[in-house]
């Protein structure tokens, strides 16, 4: 499906990104941002396009979240190793996203798509709404992409570091803000899996669906 294929195309960019960020001169750093915003902005675009051809699939949602998680975790560590922002946030991170993938495999096994195994309004608006998505992936594209101009622009011959010391602030706040919303859309799912097997543990022998109001 040729949504999948956006998908996978998103794998040999970031490693193409990561190679520009780190080896090459600050022009070829600077296309590195361009092609991170590129890979970053095809998560929105395999979602359209398997709408609109209507063929989403079980498989086609863990494959996007697989792309998200490997472009998270390893823009997190790379900006982290550079300096640029602290070693906790891509630490919360790495924990944060161990937990739900875990939670979440738990529904995959059994044919449930990650983003509809939640039964509340608020677990399914701060997981799968359109504000929470749309916040989340703007701080994260923000603070990606701002941090991989700012590495470029401190590698060039003649930096304005006043610029630069400015713009690194403001995309430490907003790398904050991303880890926020990382926090906030996790812990609905690690909550959901807790009272789902207390549930089950509690009612030995049979299956219960849990609705928990919120």
């Amino acid at each position: 499906m040729l949504a999948n294929w956006i998908t996978l195309a998103r794998f040999p960019l970031l490693l193409i990104t990561l190679l520009a960020l780190y080896q090459g001169a600050p022009p070829v750093r600077l296309a590195g941002v361009g092609l991170l915003f590129i890979g970053l902005m095809l998560d929105t675009v395999d979602g359209v396009v398997a709408r609109k051809t209507r063929t989403t699939s079980l498989f086609g949602s863990v494959l996007d979240i697989a792309a998200d998680r490997t472009y998270e975790l390893v823009l997190w560590f790379c900006f982290a190793d550079l300096g640029m922002i602290p070693m906790v946030i891509p630490l919360i991170v790495i924990a944060r996203t161990a937990l739900t993938d875990a939670f979440r495999s738990i529904g995959v096994a059994q044919g449930t798509a990650p983003f509809d195994q939640h039964r509340t309004r608020l677990g399914r608006f701060l997981v799968g709404s359109t504000v929470m998505r749309a916040g989340y992936s703007a701080s994260k594209t923000v603070t990606f992409c701002g941090l991989g101009l700012v590495h470029a622009l401190t590698l060039a011959p003649a930096p304005p570091s006043r610029f630069v010391t400015a713009l690194t602030a403001a995309f430490q706040v907003t790398a904050w803000a991303a880890l926020g919303f990382c926090v906030l859309r996790g812990v609905p799912v690690i909550v959901h899996a807790g009272r789902h097997h207390w549930a089950r543990s509690n009612s030995p022998g049979r299956e219960v669906g849990v609705r928990w109001n919120a």
